[in-house]
Order: structure tokens, then sequence, then C-alpha cells
């Protein structure tokens, strides 16, 4: 017969990803004639537990290297944008978000301009990123026991005294 027993240990009971797609404006002072370059980098980013709803807050600076004045000078703009995404991660069944469960948040794919133009001195830039989430929890683990199981091997030593060889005149 088996008897089973439940061991609570910490696991990984949801996790998810999810690829945002943002459109992010940057004004200069001169009109720009051609942008020469850009770059997202100084990726940070947290998830928290709100209300039940994961929450990943994070920033990055975009630096947009462009032209002006007929293609004559050039400048680097640099602009910290930040943003707040909801992570709809499904909970494994018979496990429970709480405010104690971990939240371990990864960048899958790190923030990249996918495409750039500019009209004046405003530049639009299509910035693409991709965020995954675990969430580590309390969870059972149930498993079964044998009743009979003896996991200690037997010891044989030869130089056991056998106590039927005694005779009365040992004892003496």
């Amino acid at each position: 017969m088996a008897y089973y027993k439940e061991i609570v240990t910490k696991a990984v009971i949801g996790k998810g990803k999810k690829t945002t797609k943002e459109v992010q404006t940057i004004n200069t002072t001169e009109n720009v004639n051609n942008v020469l370059g850009c770059w997202v980098i100084n990726h940070s980013f947290s998830g928290v537990i709100d209300n039940g709803t994961i929450i990943v807050n994070g920033s990055y600076d975009v630096n947009v290297w462009y032209s002006y004045d007929n293609n004559t000078k050039t400048n680097v703009m640099i602009r910290r944008f930040t943003y707040s995404d909801t992570m709809n991660v499904k909970i494994k069944e018979n496990s429970k978000l709480t405010n104690t469960s971990e939240i371990i948040v990864r960048s899958l794919s790190q923030p990249s301009v996918t495409d750039v133009s500019n009209n004046g001195s405003e530049i639009t830039l299509n910035i693409e990123k991709q965020m995954g989430v675990e969430v580590v929890g309390d969870t059972k683990v149930r498993v079964s026991v044998a009743d009979d199981y003896d996991d200690y091997e037997e010891i044989i030593d030869d130089n056991d005294i056998d106590v039927s060889d005694v005779t009365d005149d040992y004892l003496n």
C-alpha cells in the first residue's frame, strides 16, 4: 500500500511573454533634413503586483543623430521614455497570485527602433520590445511514499562473536 505526502515548495506558477510596439516622438529645435541614426540604450525594468495584476514598469533612452541646416550640421538628441505594461499571465491551476509571489522579468528582445521618419522639427520613432514574466509562488507537490521502504543496508561483520559458542569457562 502506498501513502502520499504533500510537499510545499516554490515553483514557477505562471509564465508569459508580450511584444509591444510604441510610437514615440522627439521634437527638435531645428528642421531635420535626415535622420542619420538612432539607437536605444539604458533599458531598465521591474515587475510588481497591483491588485492581482502584474505590471512591468521600465524606461529606456533613445539617441537620435540627425542633420539639419541643408545637411551641413548634425546633432544628437537624447530622450528618456518610460512605460508601464500590463502582463496577463495565466496562473497554473491550484496556484494563486499573492502579494508574496515573486515576479521575475526578462527582456526577451531589447527595445529597438524599427522605423523612423521626420517632418520638420518632429522625429517619429516606432519602437518594439518583447518582455517575459515568470511568477514564482508556493505550490504543493504530491509524492507517493512506500510504507515498508527501508533505505539502510544490513551490515554483516565477520568478526562478530556467536554467543552460542561461549562456554562457562570463558565467562569465569
